[in-house]
């Protein structure tokens, strides 16, 4: 039992909780349709197919909806990634779309019949939003999130719910009440998190369109991770309203919404149906009621890179994605200029800072009588430990292992006053203001192309040890800054191996603790040889505000590479 969780939680309760709910999962699962090969036609479409087949009479709602529960449910079995089952609620809505449109031949809306999976903090009514807890199992919404309810009022359809790492402040994506789902191309890896499960899921079919959502890469790691497309919008683009979450105030660093897709073309559907709609906003202050805007782009695109974020230098496959899309935008006459980050350990201590001012209580008081995962230990732990030893450790990463930029993350993680909370939020907003400066009005950006992470992928458990090298997504969270992901390529192991580059401590670098884990000693993490075939992406980025030029520049990206115009290259 973790030292900090309720003393007066039911810890056999929750075990018996955590046994029903798992079974009524799996039987709900195991009536599920078979999959048949006449079904593959149906899952190996995007959504925008979907649609424009059954608007021609070709496909019915019913038809597809089926397919893709088989498809969930196999995807169910081998990886892990559903909590809550939609599955009879589905079918009876893909009846009821089919009886309208031989009536009136007219579809709903944009998503008419596509079948989408959920993050499981999304509330639809009558079912838990769980998100992990088992004190929080049982307790059914009462009514849809906003997001849910457009994308139903707009004809889409929702199969499953998916799991999510214990408080979604991890990425890696286990919980006591669901347990822990694996990446479908290889059973030793993380899925990552936190929208984990709606990762997977995609991965391997399993459903047209996923919806999570981002506040240091919860839609961008695993998106990464199981090869899949995603965009992390600016804040405020697509309403939180009805979204649950253990830590609800917590604005330090803004949350947000995002889609989930297997191309680039779904994305952009989901988006210009679902931006500037406001149905159900009314009481939801942080949303931006802003109409998607088609981009007007130049002939020549002017793009920053980077492999190497300045605290640790990414994986020679992950260099390789970014360097693969740079020179394939150079063949099509873009120009690609690398460039340098101010110092984002600084942005790193800025994040860590904000999220640990209360050290973390809000966010694990759910917990209760549950286990703690171990991927918490470090951040909450840490953040709770006293004066003294804090003093201590910092002064021994800092002098004896030389690591300042992780002696500070160490220094800064810990409760706070209101004031210093206040003078935090400030140096936010200077960071924000100086970021913009030195990096997009320096160098005249239209977007900006880098790694997901350092990792291709990581196994189940290390980001227990590894956590920081989120540093990498979080920058640009901290900016609110909308970014797509976009798979590139696969791990190569003739391609893709450690040289001295790697092995030897680095003067680029600022974290000598993290890099070694990395790559460096008898047994690094970055492991081409486990790793080949598996996945890899880059992060494309824009300037607040322009989520459709990211959109615009995820498919020139596609284009480049020699995939089909945003139709994608999802592994299934």
């Amino acid at each position: 039992m973790w030292p900090f969780s309720s003393l007066n939680g039911d810890k056999s309760k929750a075990k018996a909780t955590t046994e029903k709910k798992r079974a009524e999962r799996e039987r709900l699962i195991s009536v599920a349709p078979s999959f048949i090969s006449d079904h593959e036609q149906f899952v190996n479409a995007g959504a925008s197919e979907i649609v424009a087949r059954i608007e021609n009479g070709e496909w019915t709602a019913s038809r597809v909806v089926e397919a893709y529960i088989a498809q969930a449910a196999k995807a169910h079995l081998k990886t892990n990634c559903v909590t809550e089952v939609l599955f009879e609620q589905a079918l009876k809505r893909a009846a009821e779309l089919d009886a309208e449109f031989a009536v009136t031949k007219k579809l709903r809306g944009p998503f008419h019949g596509v079948p989408f999976s959920l993050k499981d903090q999304f509330d639809v009514a009558g079912f838990d939003s769980s998100i992990g807890f088992t004190a929080w199992a049982n307790k059914p919404a009462v009514s849809d999130s906003v997001v849910v309810r457009q994308l139903k009022s707009l004809g889409g359809i929702p199969i499953v719910k998916t799991n999510v790492p214990q408080t979604m402040f991890s990425f890696e994506c286990n919980n006591p009440l669901w347990g822990r789902t694996i990446n479908p191309h290889n059973s030793k890896y993380t899925c990552g998190g936190s929208s984990g499960g709606e990762a997977a899921i995609l991965a391997m079919n399993g459903a047209a369109l996923g919806v999570g959502s981002d506040i240091g890469g919860s839609l961008r790691i695993p998106s990464s991770y199981c090869g899949i497309y995603a965009l992390k919008t600016s804040s405020g683009r697509i309403s939180k309203a009805g979204a649950t979450t253990s830590n609800p105030g917590y604005e330090g660093i803004r949350a947000v919404i995002g889609p989930m897709a297997r191309n680039v073309k779904d994305l952009k559907l989901f988006c210009r149906a679902i931006f500037g709609l406001e149905d159900g906003t009314e009481l939801d202050y942080n949303f931006v009621p802003l109409p998607y805007r088609e981009p007007v782009l130049p002939k020549q695109l002017k793009f920053g890179y980077y492999t190497s974020d300045g605290f640790v230098q990414a994986s020679p496959a992950n260099r390789r994605a970014v360097m693969e899309a740079v020179e394939a935008l150079r063949r099509e006459g873009h120009e690609c200029i690398e460039i340098e980050l101010p110092d984002v350990s600084d942005c790193m201590e800025i994040f860590l800072a904000l999220s640990s001012s209360d050290g973390y209580k809000r966010l694990t008081k759910p917990i209760g009588p549950d286990s703690m995962d171990p991927s918490l230990f470090l951040p909450i732990l840490g953040a709770r430990v006293p004066g003294l030893l804090r003093k201590l450790a910092t002064w021994i990463v800092e002098t004896i292992l030389g690591d300042t930029s992780f002696a500070k993350f160490i220094r800064v993680s810990r409760t706070k006053s209101v004031s210093e909370l206040i003078e935090w939020t400030q140096k936010r907003n200077e960071w924000n203001a100086m970021f913009y400066e030195k990096v997009w009005n320096r160098y005249n950006l239209d977007g900006i192309i880098c790694p997901v992470q350092a990792m291709p992928q990581t196994r189940h458990g290390d980001a227990a040890t590894t956590n920081v090298i989120a540093i990498a997504t979080i920058l640009y969270n901290v900016v609110d800054s909308p970014i797509g992901n976009v798979p590139v390529t696969h791990v190569d192991a003739r391609k893709d191996q450690l040289t001295k580059e790697w092995t030897s401590p680095s003067s680029n670098s600022r974290s000598a603790l993290i890099e070694k884990r990395l790559y460096q000693g008898a047994e690094p993490i970055y492991n081409p040889d486990e790793l080949d075939g598996m996945p890899v992406s880059i992060q494309v980025i824009g300037r607040k505000w322009e989520d459709e030029k990211v959109i615009a520049m995820m498919s020139i990206v596609d284009t480049a590479l020699g995939f089909n115009e945003g139709d994608g290259h999802v592994d299934s």
